[in-house]
């Protein structure tokens, strides 16, 4: 057993312990920068035909690939090492952080992920060529993912939003998170870099759901 899948369990553990009073505590993954690729676009990026090679486990199917890229923004400035995200999906998908965005020059409107329509426009660069998308990148809403069953028994529904309490020295209340149901999920919060670093929120954190 490796230290993340003991991490996984300690915070199961824990989560059922807590939530035995009717509050429903969430754990926390921090999303940095990701890419989500097309068909069409792993094959300019990674040549025909390339598969992605599956480098960890995430929720709902999909997992992070051990392929990466670099993505450039307006003032030409890149970023190298960006992961991309399995599987493959219909359209391309590039989420950054506010502050990458900033860095990069790059207009990207916060927005559900999946939503792409009039978002920035992005360029993407592998080791067999380059792509440039007309839209798809943004910064990707906070949220939190549940089950059907997770959303019944504690009174949520789907696109719902809630407040988190966030415990610490830099604590507070956690607005307008959007709740997720889908019976691929589990129950996790995700927010970016931005967000975790301001209010001293680590991966693994539990923070209180409150309506």
């Amino acid at each position: 057993m490796d230290k993340d899948e003991l991490v996984q369990i300690i915070t199961r553990i824990v989560k059922e312990t807590v939530s035995n009073d009717n509050k429903l505590f969430v754990s926390v993954g921090i999303s940095v920068k990701h890419v989500h690729l097309s068909r069409a676009h792993m094959d300019i990026l990674f040549g025909k035909g390339s598969v992605l090679t599956e480098k960890k486990d995430l929720m709902g199917g999909q997992f992070a690939a051990e392929e990466c890229v670099t993505i450039l923004g307006a003032k030409l400035s890149s970023m190298e090492k960006v992961r991309i995200l399995g599987p493959l999906r219909r359209e391309s998908q590039v989420e950054i952080s506010k502050t990458d965005s900033i860095v990069m020059g790059i207009k990207a409107p916060l927005r559900q992920s999946g939503l792409i329509e009039k978002s920035a426009p992005i360029t993407l660069v592998g080791p067999n060529g380059s792509v440039t998308l007309i839209e798809g990148c943004i910064i990707a809403k906070r949220h939190v993912h549940m089950t059907p069953q997770e959303g019944k028994k504690f009174g949520f529904l789907n696109n719902q939003l809630v407040n988190l309490k966030i415990p610490g020295e830099r604590g507070g209340i956690l607005g307008n998170v959007q709740v997720r149901i889908d019976p691929t999920y589990s129950l996790e919060m995700h927010i970016d870099t931005d967000e975790a670093n301001a209010m001293g929120i680590k991966n693994g954190s539990l923070l209180e759901i409150v309506k």
